[in-house]
């Protein structure tokens, strides 16, 4: 087996706990007009293909913006638009309708290939779509009358449940139908917003231009909590309009929203199946997760710190006292993996504790995960009663004083600590104030 080829194996292998975690649940994904247009549509069939295979239960929503634009063009009629909503009157309405139904059509058909020699060889999907949305009109705003133009009153929750649990892709056209027999044009937006909450979606994945949310500097953004957003800025309306759609969505109780491209080839596969992902995850609060160790995090601990064990950096621990002082450690994690920790044992008949074991993953250096440890820890030395914390390093004095500690004798440590003091390692001591 050549280099390359163990590679490609290595690399399915580290996806396994991404398929194991993955299967079963639920994803929308909302797919612009656009992105029918592009060359790389193709391959993204594919890959909804592979989910659908992994045992995930997907629901498309595809948009036709630039497909009714064309149509209303090339029939001569005038794009109306107000507050950058479509304004969808009677005579657009049967090019909105025609627009909705032949993509609808171009996407049942790629995903009812099954060509030899090919990814889509063998998969037998079933596409259901129909009337699973109720609408209502917008009605007149600002003295503009929307017409034809509505927005979602309700979703067929339990009609749509049934087609995903019989294995079914649900496909979610920009239509909606009223009591009465009217037909409505929907906003992409409010259908995959609407229904990833209604639904009790685990993800809803949007499909951009960029790599993901790229902010006013022309930065990519890898993950953003829903609380940070009101002070961010980006640097098109394509963007913000992802990015308000993501917010939408995780305030409506969506988890988690991930902004990917569809013009990178794989990037939908990488955002999923990948420590790192390709683009941005927009979530309700951090991405990653700080909480109290468990005896079952005792592997992942063990994994961090044997390296530095055996580096010299720090006093080598056997599993046995990590499982008896578990409770000490604080980590970060993201999807099962632990990335940083740090524990913190108290002193408090001298008001002060140890902050020790402070480690992050070579692999998420430079993210200052360390810091926010940190600050846990000393936020909850104070809830203790402490009023200093204190380490003991041989190679990061740097950073601890970066941090705010001073450098002080080993004889201000507490009794107990000068006793199991080790002379041959010579560590030096700081201390930080926490009042």
């Amino acid at each position: 087996m050549t280099t390359a080829s163990r590679e490609h194996i290595r690399w399915f292998r580290n996806t396994a706990p991404y398929i194991n975690a993955h299967r079963g649940k639920t994803f929308v994904l909302m797919i612009g007009g656009e992105v029918a247009q592009h060359d790389n549509f193709y391959y993204i069939i594919h890959d909804i293909a592979l989910l659908n295979s992994l045992g995930i239960r997907l629901v498309l929503v595809h948009g036709n913006r630039p497909q009714i634009d064309e149509r209303l063009q090339q029939a001569g009629i005038e794009n109306k638009f107000h507050q950058d909503i479509r304004i969808t009157d009677s005579v657009a309405m049967p090019h909105v309708a025609d627009a909705a139904g032949a993509l609808r059509a171009q996407i049942e058909a790629g995903l009812s290939m099954g060509l030899p020699n090919s990814p889509m060889q063998g998969a037998s999907i079933r596409v259901c779509s129909g009337n699973f949305i109720t609408a209502k009109p917008i009605g007149v705003v600002d003295g503009v009358d929307f017409q034809h133009t509505g927005r979602v009153r309700r979703m067929d929750i339990a009609g749509i449940s049934q087609q995903l649990a019989a294995g079914s892709i649900v496909l979610l056209s920009p239509l909606g139908y009223s009591p009465t027999g009217e037909i409505f044009n929907l906003a992409l937006e409010d259908i995959a917003v609407h229904c990833a909450a209604a639904i009790n979606a685990d993800k809803l994945l949007l499909f951009g231009s960029a790599a993901g949310l790229i902010n006013s500097e022309g930065k990519l953004l890898r993950q953003i909590a829903v609380g940070d957003m009101a002070n961010l800025k980006f640097y098109d309306k394509e963007q913000a309009r992802l990015a308000a759609t993501a917010q939408r969505a995780c305030l409506a109780g969506v988890e988690r929203c991930q902004v990917i491209s569809y013009q990178d080839d794989c990037a939908m596969l990488e955002e999923l199946f990948t420590h790192d992902g390709s683009g941005t995850l927009v979530a309700t609060d951090d991405y990653e997760q700080l909480r109290t160790a468990t005896i079952d995090d005792v592997g992942g601990i063990i994994e961090l710190i044997e390296p530095l064990e055996q580096q010299g950096v720090l006093l080598k621990r056997s599993r046995e006292l990590l499982e008896t002082e578990i409770k000490q450690f604080r980590l970060l994690e993201r999807d099962g993996r632990i990335l940083a920790c740090a524990a913190l044992y108290p002193y408090p008949d001298e008001g002060c504790g140890e902050v020790a074991c402070v480690i992050t993953h070579p692999e998420y250096r430079g993210g200052k995960r360390g810091q926010r440890l940190l600050r846990e820890l000393e936020a909850e030395a104070r809830r203790l009663g402490l009023d200093r914390v204190f380490i003991l390093t041989t190679q990061t004095a740097h950073w601890f004083i970066e941090q705010g500690f001073e450098e002080r004798s080993r004889d201000d440590l507490p009794a107990k600590k000068q006793n199991l003091y080790n002379l041959q390692r010579k560590s030096k001591v700081f201390f930080k104030s926490l009042s």
